[in-house]
């Protein structure tokens, strides 16, 4: 579960929220390690799974990514977009290092079907490439800035160059599923968009969980309407208490009436834990498998 819920919290909700959810990332943290055991653990699963890791310099940020080559003949690249991560150690205390307790979207990817090129990014100071500008607004208020949906786009220029693609499937769990949205409102070879369990309104995300803005971000829901003709699927879990289907219904009735959108409400879903389990059947099901590159 993204630790998120920060010294930004207001209303009457607000203690217990982030109660719940620092006593959910202590329970994470407790199964997965130290960010250095989480980073062995990412590292493991890259192995395992023969793929080719590789940190990204780019403007501004240094990014891991990861990368699976395809056997197929398709013009079309799977991305994977890490979640927020480990961003408060504590109520009020950021932590210094956003690596996630466990990387969701990376154990996602490497689940991916068929044999297509498929891709995974991290975000801002994650797994170790820490080498320039991590302050640490950049996993909080700015996790979301002009700077990071630059620098990750950037990275998606070289992971096409580098794969031999043109086209672009974002998948982002989280956080990850915000970056993504907010980078296929940028770019123009973005042939679908999947989220899963993503808060794709800050406003509305932030209004009904009584958090202060995120006052250093951009939110896709301020230009949903520009993704009207692009095919997307949305997961959220049914019991998630983070970011519930809500938000994805208030981001997509910004959007035309008639936009290729599906959202699948997944039941006794929470935010973190089961999404890897239950992703072979979730990828596999037919609203993303129509989508042209999938698998």
């Amino acid at each position: 579960m993204k630790t998120d819920l920060s010294d930004h919290v207001r209303g009457p909700y607000g203690d217990a929220l982030v109660r719940i959810a620092l006593c959910c990332a202590t329970l994470l943290s407790l199964s997965f390690g130290s960010p250095s055991v989480a980073r062995q653990s990412a590292s493991r699963l890259v192995r395992d799974a023969a793929w080719q890791s590789q940190v990204i310099p780019t403007g501004r940020f240094d990014l891991a990514s990861a990368t699976r080559s395809g056997r197929d003949t398709s013009d079309v690249l799977v991305i994977y977009i890490e979640g927020d991560g480990f961003a408060y150690t504590r109520e009020g205390r950021r932590s210094l290092d956003p690596t996630p307790t466990a990387p969701v979207a990376l154990q996602l990817a490497v689940q991916h079907p068929g044999q297509g090129a498929v891709a995974w990014l991290a975000r801002p100071c994650q797994y170790a490439a820490r080498s320039r500008h991590c302050q640490s607004d950049y996993w909080s208020i700015a996790r979301f800035s002009s700077e990071v949906i630059d620098s990750a786009s950037e990275a998606l220029d070289l992971l096409l160059r580098q794969t031999n693609r043109i086209r672009l499937i974002l998948v982002g769990y989280s956080g990850g599923g915000t970056l993504a949205a907010l980078l296929a409102e940028r770019r123009r070879d973005v042939a679908a968009l999947v989220t899963v369990a993503a808060n794709l309104d800050l406003a509305q995300w932030t209004r009904a969980r009584h958090l202060s803005p995120l006052s250093r971000s951009l939110d896709p829901a301020a230009e949903a309407a520009l993704l009207s003709s692009v095919p997307q699927v949305h997961f959220v879990g049914g019991d998630d208490p983070v970011v519930d289907p809500t938000i994805a219904r208030s981001f997509v009735a910004r959007m035309a009436p008639n936009a290729p959108v599906s959202i699948i409400v997944v039941p006794h879903q929470d935010h973190g834990g089961g999404w890897a389990r239950r992703w072979p059947t979730l990828s596999t099901r037919p609203e993303p498998s129509q989508v042209r590159g999938w698998r």
